[in-house]
């Protein structure tokens, strides 16, 4: 097949995250499959305007602000005469709209849609007019097959007007193999991780206010936070004027292998964020055997298994997160049996097989069409 993915970003762009480890994880994999794939992404300053990434033919258009219009006037200057067989979209932050103006079949690809969350994320400009993109959704997707990471994500697409039967869920995965447990490597002390881009609806600063709370009690815990992102300097003055500054560490972008040992060394991986497509970093934990503290929200409660692979703790709670974090570092056979659950809930998801049913609905999409 011919496919051409509309993203927002590469694995490169210095403001990747989950939904660009999919992109490439799963669409490399078609890639190396023989498929002939093409990504039409933004870029950023300083970047190459094309690349090649996991055989992947990348092609960088405009910025983060403005690729809504720059992506479909480099499609049609550059890629319209390529003749893909098919457009996957992928729907992280407002819609692309590729069926205005692609005319080979369309695939949307949720991770998921932010709703009034998207108030927590951006400015009131920037959230008011995702929150209106999002709307339109169902009158433009209606009859589009779409592939959703997680049952959550199917469920708000179908509650926004969506077809059910036109929906499949596909689950994000991991590779067991590289994400591997390492007791030996575990820190001396209790440590806590969080990864990710340090934006406001990620709620870090629940994890450091627990923190807090906890270090009040004399209970030594290190947070490590590992990522970039506009509130990067927010997060830093609110550990300085919760006086636990010595107890957060900021590490700004962590590469991939600086990642695995974060994760095989910490006692627990903490996400609080109010609403996610799946949560990657919580299944790389658990491929780590290290519990997940998290949000009990869309997305989240399905990539941690309560009192299973960690604990799930009320949006917004801060004694409920404190509680979770004090009861698991105080209680070593939990923590390990928790670990041991962790890493067999993780070996049920593969990349290998995520990327194989992609395929598969892809080719039935295009068997019951023509090229573009």
């Amino acid at each position: 097949m011919r496919i051409l993915v509309v993203n927002w970003l590469d694995r490169e762009n210095p403001q990747a995250g989950g939904a660009e480890e999919h992109l490439h994880e799963t669409f490399g994999r078609l890639a190396a499959n023989g498929h002939d794939v093409t990504a039409l992404v933004s870029g950023w300053p300083g970047c190459s305007r094309t690349a090649d990434l996991d055989g992947i033919d990348v092609h960088r258009a405009g910025g983060r602000h403005t690729f809504s219009v720059a992506g479909p006037s480099y499609y049609r200057r550059t890629l319209a005469g390529r003749g893909f067989d098919v457009v996957v979209e992928d729907l992280n932050k407002v819609p692309m709209f590729a069926p205005f103006w692609v005319s080979a079949p369309v695939v949307l690809l949720a991770h998921h849609l932010f709703g009034t969350t998207a108030f927590q994320a951006a400015s009131p400009p920037i959230a008011a007019t995702t929150w209106m993109l999002e709307r339109t959704i169902p009158l433009v997707y209606r009859r589009v097959p779409c592939i959703a990471v997680s049952k959550s994500t199917r469920a708000d697409l179908v509650g926004r007007g969506l077809r059910r039967e036109l929906i499949e869920v596909v689950p994000n995965g991991v590779d067991v193999d590289v994400y591997t447990p390492r007791p030996e490597a575990k820190t001396v002390q209790p440590t806590l991780l969080f990864l990710g881009r340090l934006k406001q609806y990620k709620r870090v600063d629940l994890v450091i206010e627990a923190v807090a709370r906890l270090a009040a009690e004399g209970i030594e815990v290190e947070l490590r936070v590992g990522g970039a992102g506009d509130q990067s300097a927010v997060l830093e003055a609110l550990a300085v004027r919760l006086k636990v500054a010595d107890r957060v560490s900021f590490l700004g972008f962590v590469p991939d292998d600086v990642k695995l040992e974060l994760l095989q060394s910490s006692w627990l991986h903490v996400l609080t964020s109010p609403k996610e497509g799946w949560g990657i970093s919580n299944i790389e934990a658990a491929a780590c055997g290290i519990p997940t503290i998290a949000s009990d929200a869309p997305g989240l409660r399905e990539s941690v298994v309560h009192e299973r692979t960690g604990l799930l703790v009320p949006h917004g709670d801060v004694d409920a997160l404190a509680d979770a974090i004090r009861s698991l570092i105080r209680d070593p056979e939990r923590r390990t049996r928790m670990s041991m659950d962790a890493r067999s809930f993780a070996e049920g998801y593969s990349w290998d097989s995520s990327a194989r049913r992609v395929e598969t609905i892809l080719s039935r999409v295009v068997a019951h069409s023509g090229p573009e």
